[in-house]
C-alpha cells in the first residue's frame, strides 16, 4: 500500500489494520549483520549517521537498552515529542495520544521514539508572579524539542502539543530543525455546565467579577469552580489554544481537521495514528516544513483565524513562528488581510459557542473551504498531507442547514477583521487590539496608572475602577515583566463587575484569549525600555480610535519630551535565572518576542 492511501481523512479503521499487518510483515526481514551499513526502503538521512557501521555499536548498545531490535536500526527514526503533564488539563491526556502516533510511525516503516517537554498552564498560573513563565516556556518547548531531535539524530518527528504555548513552540522547532514533521493538536476539552449553560475557565473568571461585586455567593462561587472544567482537553472558547491549532493547520502543518477535535474522541486518536504515517510520507517525499511555509501559508492563517476571532496572542505567535521560518510576515499584514476577511465565527469569548459546538458541524474545514471560493486564501500552498491545500479541500461538505456557529459572507459577525493594529504617540511601534464591534468602535477616558498587574486587579476588584476610565497597566512587557503575563484576570474582573463598555485597560503585556472588552495590549515600546506608556500619569486623557486604528494620549509633544528626558529605567526585576536570561535576549512584542534573533546582527 502507498503512503499517500494512508493519511488521515482517507483511511478507515479497517485500511489501518492493513498497515499495520502489512508493515509488521515488511519489518520481520532478516535484520544488517553488526557493522553493516542498512539498506532500508525509507530514506534515513540523520539516523544513519548514528547507528550505520562497526564504530557506531555504542549507539546501537544504548538504544538495544531502550527496546530496540536489530532489525529497527534499518529503520528511520521518528521522534514522538510529546507535552503530556499533568501539570493542567490540557496535556493530561497528551500520553496517549503520543503512544498513538508511535504506532502510526511503526505501522509505515519507522522506529519512533517518544521523549517528553515541559508544559505550564496559564489558566493555573494567571495573575501570579508564576504566570510571568508562560511566554518564556516557548521559547525553553522550542528549544528542547530542537535539542532532543538533533542530538539524536531523528530523521523526523511528530509534535504534540495542548496548551497555549505549545503550539507555536512546536511549529519554531519543526522551522528550526527543517525536518520533515507534522503538528497535532491535543485537543478542545468538552464544555462544563452551570444554571444550564455551557461554563469554562473564563465563566470562573468572570464570576471572580460578580462575586466582587456581590452578585453571586460564596456558594456559587465554588459550584461555577467545581463544574466548569469536566477533564482532558484545551479552554473551550476560541481562546489562543483554539486559535493557534486552526492557525497551525491552516499554515499546512496539521492533517486536516486537527484543530477542530475533542481532547477525548476516537477522531483525535485516529489523527495522532495517521500523523505518524504522514512523518513517513513526507520522509519518501523529501516534503520539509520549508516547502510548506511561505509568506502565502501564513496569510492563510492569518485569514482563518480572522474569521474565526481569534486571540491577539496569535498576532504575536505568528510573526515569532514567522521569524523563525525565514519569512517575512510584520504585525501590519494583521491590517491588510483584516480589510478583506470578515469575522464569521459567533464563538467565546465574544460570541456564544464553545468550540465543541464548531466540531459537531464539521470543524474548521468547511470554513477554508468558503475561505478559498472566495478567492481569500491561497489554495496552491503544500500542506503535510503532501497535496496542496486546494486538494485537502476539494470534497469537503459545507456546513449543515440551520447551524448558527458560522455565519454567511452576507451576514458576518463584523465586515473586517477584529485584530487591529493600533498607531499614535502612546504606541509609535504598534500595538494590538481585539474589537469585536460590541464593545464600539471608540473609546476615550482618564487614565488609572499601575505599574503591575497586581496593583490594577487590587482596585478593580475593590471598586476603584469606574465608568470613563482608562486601566493603564504597564511594565509588564517582555523585558519589563520579564515575561509579558497574559490579563486575563483584570479583563475579567472588568466584565464581571459589568463595566466591559464602560472601562477599557491598556498594557504593553498581552492578553489572554478569553479577554474580551475594549482592551489594548502590546504597547510598544514597552514601559521598561522608554515606551511613552512608561511616563503615563493618572488623568492624562487617553484615545483610542479603531476606526483610524490610532491610540493617543492628549500630551503636547513637548510635554512628552519632557517627560521621556525625566524618565529612568527601572532595575530589572530578576538577575538571575531563566526570566533573566529572557530578559537579556528578548525583542519587542511588534517583533514577536523571540529570544532566537541573528545575534551576528
Amino acid at each position: 500500500m502507498e503512503l499517500d492511501a494512508q493519511l488521515g481523512l482517507t483511511v478507515s479503521q479497517q485500511e489501518r489494520n492493513v498497515v499495520l499487518h502489512m508493515s509488521a510483515k515488511k519489518n520481520s526481514a532478516a535484520p544488517a549483520p553488526a557493522g553493516k551499513k542498512a539498506k532500508s526502503p525509507l530514506p534515513r538521512p540523520h539516523s544513519s549517521v548514528l547507528v550505520d557501521g562497526a564504530d557506531r555499536a555504542a549507539s546501537r548498545a544504548m538504544l538495544h537498552a531502550v527496546g530496540f531490535k536489530r532489525e529497527d536500526f534499518q529503520k528511520p527514526q521518528i521522534g514522538i515529542a510529546s507535552t503530556w503533564s499533568m501539570v493542567t488539563p490540557c496535556n493530561m491526556h497528551i500520553d496517549r495520544l503520543a503512544r498513538e502516533s508511535a504506532k502510526g510511525a511503526d505501522a509505515a516503516g519507522g522506529k519512533s521514539i517518544i521523549f517528553n517537554t515541559i508544559t505550564i498552564s496559564d489558566g493555573i498560573s494567571m495573575g501570579t508572579e508564576g504566570m510571568k513563565y508562560s511566554l518564556v516556556s516557548r521559547e525553553v518547548i522550542a528549544d528542547s524539542i530542537e535539542t532532543v531531535v538533533a542530538c539524536e539524530n531523528l530523521d523526523g518527528f511528530v509534535a504534540i502539543g495542548g496548551c497555549d504555548k505549545n503550539m507555536p513552540a512546536c511549529v519554531m522547532a519543526m522551522s528550526r530543525l527543517n525536518r520533515p514533521s507534522v503538528f497535532v493538536y491535543g485537543g478542545t476539552i468538552l464544555p462544563g455546565c452551570h444554571d444550564g449553560k455551557d461554563a469554562d475557565i473564563v465563566t470562573v473568571f468572570e464570576a471572580v467579577g460578580r462575586h466582587a461585586a456581590g452578585a453571586i455567593s460564596d456558594a456559587e462561587l465554588q459550584q461555577i469552580e467545581e463544574v466548569s472544567i469536566p477533564g482532558a482537553g484545551s479552554c473551550g472558547g476560541m481562546y489562543t489554544a483554539n486559535t493557534m491549532a486552526s492557525a497551525i493547520e491552516a499554515l499546512g502543518l496539521s492533517l486536516p481537521n486537527s484543530s477542530a477535535q475533542a481532547a477525548v474522541s476516537d477522531d483525535k486518536l485516529r489523527d495522532c495514528f495517521d500523523a505518524g504515517v504522514a512523518v513517513l510520507h513526507l520522509l519518501q517525499r523529501g516534503i520539509r516544513p520549508s516547502d510548506i511555509l511561505c509568506r502565502e501559508s501564513f496569510l492563510n492563517s492569518i485569514a482563518l483565524i480572522t474569521a474565526l476571532g481569534g486571540s491577539t496572542n496569535a498576532v504575536l505567535h505568528l510573526v515569532a513562528m514567522a521569524h523563525t521560518a525565514g519569512v517575512k510576515l510584520t504585525i501590519d499584514d494583521f491590517t491588510k488581510v483584516g480589510r478583506k476577511v470578515p469575522v464569521l465565527a459567533d464563538l467565546k469569548p465574544s460570541g456564544r459557542f464553545v468550540m465543541w459546538e464548531l466540531v459537531k458541524i464539521g470543524g474548521t474545514l468547511p470554513l477554508m473551504k468558503m475561505l478559498l471560493d472566495e478567492k481569500l486564501i491561497d489554495g496552491d500552498v503544500m500542506t503535510v498531507t503532501g497535496k496542496t491545500m486546494r486538494e485537502n479541500l476539494a470534497k469537503v461538505k459545507p456546513y449543515p442547514k440551520g447551524q448558527e456557529v458560522i455565519r454567511s459572507f452576507a451576514n458576518p459577525i463584523k465586515k473586517d477583521g477584529h485584530l487591529v493594529i493600533l498607531r499614535g504617540n502612546l504606541a509609535p511601534q504598534g500595538a494590538v487590539a481585539k474589537i469585536t464591534g460590541k464593545e464600539g468602535l471608540t473609546f476615550t477616558g482618564e487614565a488609572r496608572v499601575f505599574d503591575s498587574e497586581e496593583q490594577a486587579m487590587t482596585a478593580i476588584l475593590a471598586g476603584k475602577i469606574k465608568k470613563g476610565h482608562v486601566v493603564v497597566i504597564r511594565r509588564e512587557g517582555p523585558k519589563g515583566g520579564p515575561g509579558m503575563r497574559e490579563m486575563l484576570g483584570p479583563t475579567s474582573a472588568i466584565m464581571g463587575r459589568g463595566l466591559g463598555k464602560d472601562v477599557a485597560l491598556i498594557t504593553d503585556g498581552r492578553f489572554s484569549g478569553g479577554s474580551h472588552g475594549f482592551v489594548v495590549g502590546h504597547i510598544t515600546p514597552e514601559a521598561h525600555v522608554g515606551g511613552p506608556i512608561g511616563v503615563l500619569k493618572n488623568g492624562d486623557v487617553i484615545t483610542i480610535d479603531a476606526r483610524t486604528r490610532t491610540i493617543d494620549v492628549a500630551v503636547s509633544e513637548a510635554e512628552m519630551a519632557t517627560r521621556l528626558a525625566a524618565w529612568k529605567q527601572p532595575k530589572p526585576r530578576y538577575t538571575r535565572g531563566v526570566l533573566a536570561k529572557f530578559a537579556a535576549t528578548v525583542r519587542s512584542a511588534s517583533e514577536g518576542a523571540v529570544t532566537d534573533w541573528d545575534l551576528a546582527l
